[in-house]
């Protein structure tokens, strides 16, 4: 099956370095490059902890939301203080870059996309916001939201994942909670349309159902109209778990209009879901943790996904922790080939 990726991820196929960074920095005792089976369509291939607890020209390298592979092909991952750092081949940081809204403030980002151009665009979950700055840092625009999401939101549930589709054209947005006025297992992702002078007006509005409990944590554009979602949740029982599903919304309502989703009688079509891999379920390969009960050690708070190679008939996927500052917490990359459902 041949995939249409978005331009910002096409670069990885002439610069494979990033996808392969997991076991560039493995050590024996840290990693596992080889992969292992967590479900009938997915393999982890290893983790690195080597960004765990460390500095980079005096900035915290933590609280790590989001990934996506820039133009030049290499890894840029979103930490949710405002800043921006590039990783080199080895998965170790090469730049930072910080940047603020409006009026100087520190976003609660949470979600990046990268643009063909090179600005990025990201999410902050407060509002919802979205805003677009350049290679610097320095704010261009802040795109539109609906209202509704902002009034009927669920405090710090909010834009958490963000993607490019359809060449860079659409650009689309994950509620990682419910609206008030919805299903507590509804989630609804926006999307823009870039229009004639490459500005972002609002697109069309659909409704996905998440497993109970869970919120979505990050999207990933496939390239074929499809999505890959994350979902991840958090039980004292079992500490972290993640959901990794294939999303369609090419057949779901636009529900842009429509208030209230409580209802599924109503007619509303979802977007429909096929799951990939639960990640508890893939071996721990002996990684550590300090966060009590937790059931598979090698898990923590995922909260970045992006797509950093091509493989036969799939996709490698290198997803990363947030640690929050926390000293039970751990920044963790991970590595995971997948095989993708037919369409």
């Amino acid at each position: 099956m041949r995939i249409r990726l978005r331009p910002a991820v096409a670069a990885v196929t002439t610069a494979v370095t990033a996808a392969t960074c997991l076991t560039a920095v493995a050590s024996p005792a840290s990693a596992h490059p080889a992969p292992r089976a967590c479900s009938p369509s997915a393999r982890v291939t290893g983790y690195s902890d080597a960004l765990d607890k460390t500095t980079f020209r005096g900035a915290y390298v933590g609280n790590l939301s989001a990934l996506a592979v820039d133009t030049n092909g290499r890894l840029t991952a979103l930490s949710d203080r405002s800043k921006l750092f590039t990783l080199d081949r080895h998965a170790r940081p090469a730049s930072v870059v910080s940047f603020a809204d409006e009026t100087g403030q520190q976003l609660d980002s949470e979600g990046l996309a990268i643009q063909r151009d090179g600005t990025r665009l990201i999410t902050s979950e407060t509002e919802p916001s979205v805003r677009r700055y350049d290679r610097r840092g320095r704010l261009l625009e802040r795109l539109p939201v609906p209202g509704a999401l902002q009034t009927h939101k669920v405090s710090n549930r909010t834009f958490e994942g963000l993607t490019l589709d359809d060449h860079g054209n659409t650009l689309i947005a994950s509620m990682e909670g419910w609206l008030t006025t919805d299903g507590t297992d509804t989630r609804r992702i926006q999307t823009w349309r870039r229009g004639h002078r490459g500005d972002f007006r609002l697109g069309r509005q659909f409704a996905y159902m998440g497993d109970t409990g869970y919120g979505i944590a990050e999207i990933e554009a496939i390239g074929d109209g499809r999505l890959l979602v994350l979902e991840r949740s958090f039980a004292s029982s079992v500490g972290w778990t993640a959901h990794l599903y294939v999303a369609d919304p090419r057949s779901a309502t636009n529900v842009s209009g429509i208030t209230g989703l409580a209802n599924l009688a109503s007619g509303v079509r979802f977007a429909s879901k096929t799951l990939i891999a639960r990640l508890e379920d893939c071996p721990p390969l002996g990684a550590p943790s300090k966060v009590e009960g937790q059931a598979n050690p090698l898990l923590g708070n995922i909260e970045g996904m992006a797509i950093t190679g091509l493989r036969r008939g799939g996709l490698h996927l290198t997803l990363v922790t947030d640690d929050g500052e926390s000293t039970t917490e751990i920044t963790r990359l991970y590595g995971l080939d997948v095989r993708l459902p037919r369409r």
